[in-house]
């Protein structure tokens, strides 16, 4: 326990404290703060913020979670422990801050004659700040464009962004445990469902619902049209598996060298920002998978392990890694280093074959920065709700402070159809412990291949888990948003709170499937149980008194677009004939008009007419009175 003054306070259980009685700075002694920034940038409300720990950007932890006894510790090394043959190290007032080579000095690097740096990690480590790291700090509105720089030159953050497409249309963005926690969309044509066109609408899909980056996953139709294509279309960063490539018209025995790197390189000149390489499986791994309930369910893991096999060969991805890596430099494409043995059920998370191959990543880790390419680590998977924090921190620990990209993790495996929910519960701790982008699931994961409506659904899964994360990690103004949307809510200013949601369209529908009029109730509680409403009436309470938040009278909704109609007809609750009234309705629908105040307002129906408007909305609405039960006079005095 630490607290207000920062002294630990060993003797007194919290539990202890009457929380009635006690003056402020005993109840916030009292609470496990640990020195986080309060993620909401006003202080707004009355929560003590988060319970995290102290940002420590430039440092090992970053933004973190209080450590559970027994979790690994952060490693004392970061990138600047594998720097090139030939470079050296020097002090330099427009140097880096946040390394380990001595707190009070701003050191950057020297490098040979005549070099000329082409990736992020190697101008951050000679001290530029490139246009990338700018734009990277404008949509990191807690970070500076040197808080940028360095955490690059650490190898803590990555800014994923070929040189080729950023000729086209990206807008780089950061991975990293400093930045605000990003969430990847999977898409791809597979072998009997998709093509180019629908991934190009999936990709803009997508992008509209908050992916971060897009990974194009595609093992069917013409891969490298359907690459390019997306591409040339997407803002944000695009990932590749590339084996898939690899073994397209040919068998996985013929796989070789050749191919490998012929297949990489045309990748890398089309654009492609990040490779998911698995080389961390080895053959010496193979033996610990079997007696996995489910063995090896990575694709890229599965086909390498039978190429070894066959061959009796090591992973040739581990044996061409200095080559990869040069390919890879030239035109700054990031590592994204598979996980070949991640677990594909609880029953085999955190087994030896995972920890064994993440024991070798984290030497690829070190050996890609020795080439000056950036580097995050693939994670994952199927994990046990508890186990979750200690795979977040070991992997900080092996890898350096590597970004950890997961997969979820699913913390059940009976909900198929549910995955989103089921990994993105998951997410949300594994963004708090650590990892820094989270990649989506859909209804779809283990059936089938994601469609349009799916992959919304995994994107705003994955968003809430993101978001969450944040908040709970006391990114600054990471709460600013649910504030203000709160405040709307308060006053029941329905506009606002719609336009402050993540998906305005639903929720307005949703709303307006029961009652169509933004009046002072809705139809949750009703007029007479309404908390909200009656809050914002005692005059001791502020809450729903915010001018910027006022209006003045109730008004009927306006009709449904498009969108909020194809919500309401998937849905099925309404008969067509009612969607059809909320789509094409007057300003007289409901008995009032815009800017009047409709007739279920509280103050121009008596309860009864209020009700009766609202069972005319929905059927099954059942409102009562609760004022007699509370012994509460309908002219009560305090309200």
């Amino acid at each position: 326990m630490i607290k207000q003054d920062g002294t630990p306070d060993h003797v007194h259980d919290p539990a202890d404290i009457d929380f009635v009685e006690a003056e402020d700075h005993a109840f916030l002694d009292a609470l496990p703060l640990h020195g986080a920034t309060n993620p909401s940038t006003d202080r707004q409300g009355t929560s003590p913020g988060s319970f995290s720990n102290p940002a420590e950007i430039g440092g090992p932890r970053m933004f973190s979670s209080p450590d559970t006894p027994g979790m690994p510790q952060p490693s004392s090394l970061t990138a600047w422990d594998f720097l090139p043959a030939g470079w050296t190290i020097e002090d330099h007032p427009d140097g880096c801050s946040g390394h380990n080579k001595g707190s009070e000095r701003t050191i950057r690097c020297v490098a040979p004659e005549g070099f000329t740096p082409v990736t992020q990690l190697e101008h951050a480590r000679l001290g530029t700040i490139t246009d990338a790291m700018r734009r990277v700090a404008e949509r990191e509105s807690h970070l500076t464009p040197e808080q940028v720089r360095d955490e690059i030159a650490s190898g803590r953050l990555i800014i994923p962004a070929n040189i080729r497409h950023l000729e086209y249309e990206l807008d780089p963005m950061a991975i990293g445990r400093a930045s605000l926690t990003k969430i990847n969309a999977n898409m791809g044509a597979s072998p009997v469902s998709s093509g180019t066109d629908e991934e190009v609408e999936k990709l803009r899909w997508a992008e509209q619902w908050g992916a971060d980056t897009v990974m194009d996953l595609s093992t069917g139709g013409d891969l490298d049209q359907c690459r390019e294509a997306i591409l040339r279309n997407s803002r944000v960063p695009i990932g590749t598996v590339p084996i898939y490539s690899m073994i397209i018209d040919r068998k996985l025995e013929e796989l070789d060298d050749k191919v490998i790197l012929e297949t990489l390189e045309h990748q890398a000149e089309q654009g492609v920002d990040y490779f998911t390489i698995h080389a961390g499986l080895l053959r010496s791994h193979i033996p610990f998978v079997k007696d996995r309930l489910i063995g090896i369910v990575s694709r890229g893991g599965s086909l390498l392990a039978k190429w070894m096999l066959t061959h009796n060969r090591e992973n040739p991805m581990y044996d061409l890694w200095d080559d990869i890596c040069e390919i890879m430099r030239r035109f700054d494409v990031s590592f994204s280093i598979g996980d070949g043995l991640r677990p594909g059920g609880l029953a085999d998370a955190t087994d030896r074959a995972q920890l064994a191959e993440l024991e070798v990543i984290g030497e690829l880790t070190e050996r890609a920065w020795t080439h000056g390419v950036q580097v995050m680590v693939e994670g994952p998977g199927h994990v046990p709700f508890d186990q979750i924090e200690y795979n977040m921190k070991l992997q900080r620990r092996k890898c350096h402070g590597a970004p950890f990209y997961v997969l979820g993790p699913l913390v059940t495996d009976i909900f198929p159809g549910y995955d989103h929910i089921t990994s993105c519960i998951g997410a949300t701790s594994a963004g708090w412990h650590g990892a820094s982008m989270l990649c989506y699931v859909t209804p779809k994961e283990h059936l089938g291949l994601p469609k349009r409506d799916d992959v919304k659904q995994g994107c705003i899964a994955y968003k809430i888990a993101a978001h969450a994360a944040d908040i709970a990690l006391g990114i600054p103004g990471s709460r600013d948003r649910d504030d203000e949307l709160t405040k709307a809510r308060a006053a029941l200013n329905w506009e606002r709170h719609f336009e402050l949601s993540f998906d305005p369209d639903t929720a307005r529908a949703l709303h307006d499937e029961d009652l169509d009029v933004d009046t002072d109730f809705c139809a949750m509680c009703g007029h007479d149980w309404c908390s909200v409403r009656i809050s914002r009436e005692i005059q001791e309470i502020a809450s729903g008194k915010d001018e910027a938040y006022a209006w003045e009278s109730p008004r009927i909704s306006a009709a449904l677009t498009d969108e909020q109609k194809a919500i309401l007809e998937q849905r099925g609750v309404l008969e067509p004939s009612e969607i059809h009234r909320l789509a094409s309705k007057t300003k007289r629908a409901m008995k009032g008009e815009t800017g009047a105040k409709a007739s279920c307002h509280s103050d121009t129906a008596d309860d009864k007419d209020a009700r009766l408007l609202q069972k005319e909305q929905a059927d099954t609405f059942v409102e009562l009175n609760t004022a007699p039960a509370h012994n509460i006079s309908k002219h009560d005095q305090i309200i």
